[in-house]
């Protein structure tokens, strides 16, 4: 098997990392389980799901909602990663929000 220059492999090295710059975050699918079990392990312990499904509710975006995420992260102190605000924060889309 032939090894590719270093000068031959740049443009495939860059072309590979395009993707993370451009949208970060969406590199992988997220992980309904574990979002679930972070949720049902911390937020629950705050409110019930009656929050979500309220007819006044303040949530109309997936960003809004990702972002409602990261101010419970940080009002509770959980230090949650990237990849766990992602994965809450789909989970509540899937299950209550479905907002685009």
């Amino acid at each position: 098997m032939r090894q590719l220059s270093t000068l031959k492999a740049l443009p495939l090295i860059v072309a590979a990392c395009i993707p993370v710059y451009i949208a970060p975050g969406l590199g992988h699918a997220a992980d309904l389980k574990a979002g679930q079990a972070l949720h049902n392990a911390h937020c629950l312990k705050c409110h019930d799901s009656e929050l979500y499904t309220r007819p006044d509710r303040h949530i109309a975006t997936l960003d809004s909602l990702r972002q409602q995420v990261q101010r419970c992260d940080t009002n509770l102190g959980l230090t949650w990663f990237e990849d766990e605000i992602e994965n809450v924060t789909q989970y509540l889309n899937a299950t209550y929000y479905k907002v685009e």
